[in-house]
């Protein structure tokens, strides 16, 4: 996968955003022919998820001419937007141009929650307007969720509520304090909530038909294989392939982040240039980048990450290791599990 952001300029003012996006306009942004002289370099040798993101895609102009010109070369294309701003004939333009699936962020159960989160009043009933287009459309789409202190407790009935409005998955994303988000690092959960977390979600990934998925939480993928033989004993389903072929923490090994500017870096939370998409080629850069090349090799895991028996299946969160240590290659500091105990797991 790859995610670009297309735009940093935003409608919204999200507390947690990594790129502290506002209304903008900000200077540099790829332009059309870059963008599409972009994705000529990506499918030139790959045929990967794009994934255009933002701040809001939605508000740069030339978004389905850019999905089109993607879709035309091979590549799946889809749009992570806050839906505040779909409209029908948005969400019919969405279709026409090849994006294949949408994702909606919903952080609240109510307008109260979901609104304090996103910093602007109307935010949550913005959103299931657009999810309302999305669906009259035909347009799949999911639903994104970040988990801190404050919207914990919901976590289970923004579930719900995803399956009511006819969501194709869910996904629950960790908190990573970077950004905007650096001023609410105390609304990060705790460690053991952390796993607390996890491990309910991934017993309701056996209860609900629809796809859950964790990301910036590569934890998970050691309680999936740790309750692996269990599940499948049980003859219950765990999204199967899904989370048996990938693994936690993807940065710089099957995904990576292209800012708004040009630059590479092995996802949005960890700001690290690994280059310059207007001086090298993409596939040079994702062939020949020493940052990629380190996080690649397991073997150059520092702490308990180096000695885990997960490793290849976890990874640990490199941007939370950035931001607490300076080293992208140093243990997961959110990680409260210990090399060695083997298969055993609280639930």
């Amino acid at each position: 996968m790859v995610a670009w952001e297309v735009t940093r300029s935003c409608n919204l003012a999200c507390v947690h955003c990594r790129a502290s996006s506002l209304n903008g306009p900000y200077d540099g942004e790829l332009t059309t022919e870059e963008g599409k002289r972009l994705l000529d370099e990506i499918a030139a040798f790959t045929k990967p998820v794009i994934i255009l993101t933002g701040g809001e895609p939605l508000l740069r102009k030339d978004i389905f001419e850019l999905a089109a010109y993607g879709d035309a070369k091979g590549l799946r294309m889809v749009l992570a937007t806050n839906g505040t701003v779909v409209t029908p004939a948005m969400a019919r333009k969405m279709i026409a141009s090849g994006i294949q699936r949408v994702s909606v962020s919903i952080d609240g159960m109510d307008a109260e929650s979901h609104d304090g989160f996103r910093g602007v009043p109307g935010a949550f009933d913005g959103a299931l307007r657009g999810i309302k287009a999305l669906k009259a459309a035909g347009m799949e789409f999911q639903i994104n969720t970040t988990v801190t202190k404050r919207n914990l407790h919901q976590v289970k009935d923004i579930l719900d509520l995803t399956v009511r409005l006819g969501a194709a998955a869910h996904h629950l994303f960790l908190l990573v304090p970077t950004g905007r988000g650096k001023e609410m690092a105390d609304q990060e959960i705790s460690p053991a909530d952390y796993e607390k977390t996890l491990c309910w979600f991934h017993q309701a990934a056996q209860q609900y038909t629809i796809q859950l998925k964790a990301t910036c939480a590569p934890h998970y993928y050691r309680i999936y294989h740790q309750n692996k033989k269990r599940t499948t004993r049980k003859g219950l389903d765990d999204a199967g392939p899904l989370h048996a072929m990938t693994r936690g923490c993807m940065g710089g090994s099957s995904f990576c982040f292209i800012s708004h500017r040009g630059q590479v870096q092995p996802c949005g939370y960890l700001e690290l240039d690994c280059g310059q998409i207007r001086e090298k080629n993409f596939k040079e850069i994702w062939e020949s980048s020493s940052i990629f090349e380190n996080l690649r090799d397991l073997n150059r895991y520092r702490g308990k990450c180096g000695r885990c028996e997960f490793i290849r299946v976890c990874g640990g969160c490199r941007a939370r290791a950035y931001e607490v240590t300076g080293d992208y290659l140093a243990e997961e500091p959110f990680c409260v599990y210990k090399p060695g105990e083997g298969r055993k797991v609280k639930g």
